[in-house]
């Protein structure tokens, strides 16, 4: 799992229909430290995460995991809203 912020929406026209009633948001994944890493994607939420939030994430087939019995065509998906956390 990964941290990420949730940097914004995608708002789509049309998608493969076992993305409907999916969301889909823009992460910018962040450091154990808060500080930005790497480049922002896109990711199914499981989570109901919004603008703003700290999330966490997974990659690869996991990430549709969620949706199960559905199987959602993506490799990336928010799985949790993080409300805290501390570097010990």
């Amino acid at each position: 799992m990964q941290l990420a912020r949730v940097v914004g929406n995608v708002v789509t026209t049309r998608k493969d229909e076992n993305l409907a009633a999916v969301t889909l948001l823009i992460l910018q994944p962040i450091a154990p430290d808060g500080t930005d890493m790497g480049r922002t994607l896109v990711a199914v939420d499981a989570a109901g995460a919004g603008v703003g939030e700290r999330v966490f994430f997974v990659r690869g087939k996991e990430a549709s995991f969620p949706f199960h019995p559905v199987e959602v065509p993506t490799d990336a998906g928010v799985v949790g809203i993080v409300d805290h956390w501390s570097l010990t």
